[in-house]
């Protein structure tokens, strides 16, 4: 159901491919520049009144908050491009419980963090990553939250790196003024070199972090540094993809149930895979549908299974589009089609 690669469209497959394409059950007022990754904050007080925190990709960028129809509520402008997005709960900031999004600021090599929902910055700043490299430019974040004692770690990647420990991983914490700071606590993940390495995120329950090294597959390794287990768990992804592997999420139906979504960038499609993997080889995630999408050469996606009032009772799904718009789809369309 991907674009086909090689000769132009028949008149025919033009037509199926618009029937075919799942279209967003809300689209996203445009931000300035260019959108590029989102993050699905939920409002532990109505859930209903969640957010949708996506950047805007530019030396002049930003952050923007949308509510569930698409419309702009809030924005952090002049961020020097940032890349990716992700959320964490309840990191305790003057023993407070915070909730916070946390972006890659590429041009000057740093992580910024702000509080949720009103993104304000927490972080004097931000700190710099990839000290002492060559290669320094963040361009993918996720954030992983450790069960047994609720750490939270940000895992970042870069424009460019070295065939090992590609990806470093920071622990986040108050830094004793009241700010997030950040401890180097990891370096790890293998590196093709083909192009660069960008989507990355994390199942908290699980323990895996995936990562998308692009024209090559997705990765899977432990996310939990204090484990001291860099081997590489999985690689998957590898086939039927038109461009890039991209954008990945994970849709969870129970504890350790549900899906891996991944954009198939070159196609316009989310290609779906088991998230506790296939019978008796839990590291082994063949693929499990194709789905042709509205959103348009998807880098960034999320999603969630949190029931968002009555537009979304069964969650949703995120997919950037480089209209600089976010695209919203309703899960229970996006199930119907991995089940046909």
């Amino acid at each position: 159901m991907g674009a086909c690669v090689g000769r132009d469209k028949t008149p025919k497959e033009v037509l199926q491919e618009k029937v075919d394409t799942l279209q967003a059950d809300v689209i996203t007022e445009s931000v300035k520049h260019d959108a590029d990754d989102p993050a699905i904050w939920i409002n532990p007080q109505d859930a209903s009144k969640s957010l949708i925190i996506g950047t805007d990709k530019d030396e002049d960028g930003g952050l923007y908050m949308f509510d569930l129809n698409g419309k702009i509520v809030g924005s952090f402008t002049g961020i020097s491009r940032p890349n990716n997005v992700d959320v964490a709960y309840g990191l305790k900031l003057k023993g407070r419980p915070t909730d916070i999004a946390v972006t890659t600021e590429r041009l000057t090599n740093r992580l910024r963090i702000f509080s949720l929902p009103d993104l304000k910055p927490v972080d004097q700043g931000g700190f710099e990553v990839f000290t002492g490299e060559a290669e320094r430019a963040p361009m993918g974040i996720a954030i992983y939250t450790r069960p047994a004692d609720h750490a939270i770690f940000a895992i970042v990647s870069r424009k460019s790196g070295p065939n090992e420990g590609y990806l470093w991983q920071y622990r986040l914490r108050d830094n004793g003024n009241g700010e997030v700071g950040g401890e180097l606590v990891r370096k790890f993940g293998k590196y093709s070199g083909k192009k660069e390495i960008e989507s990355i995120a994390v199942d908290n329950e699980w323990g895996f972090v995936y990562y998308s090294d692009e024209q090559t597959g997705v990765r899977k390794y432990l996310a939990d540094p204090d484990v001291h287990n860099d081997k590489e768990l999985a690689l998957f992804g590898d086939k039927g993809f038109s461009e890039d592997n991209e954008g990945i999420a994970i849709y969870k139906t129970g504890e350790k149930s549900g899906y891996i979504l991944v954009s198939n960038q070159g196609s316009h499609t989310l290609m779906v895979y088991p998230r506790k993997g296939g019978v008796g080889d839990g590291h082994e995630h063949p693929l499990l549908a194709e789905i042709p999408v509205s959103a348009q050469e998807t880098d960034g996606i999320d999603a969630t299974a949190v029931r968002l009032g009555s537009k979304f009772p069964e969650g949703m799904v995120v997919s950037m589009s480089t209209d600089k718009t976010f695209h919203l789809f309703d899960w229970r369309k996006i199930k119907e089609r991995i089940r046909k």
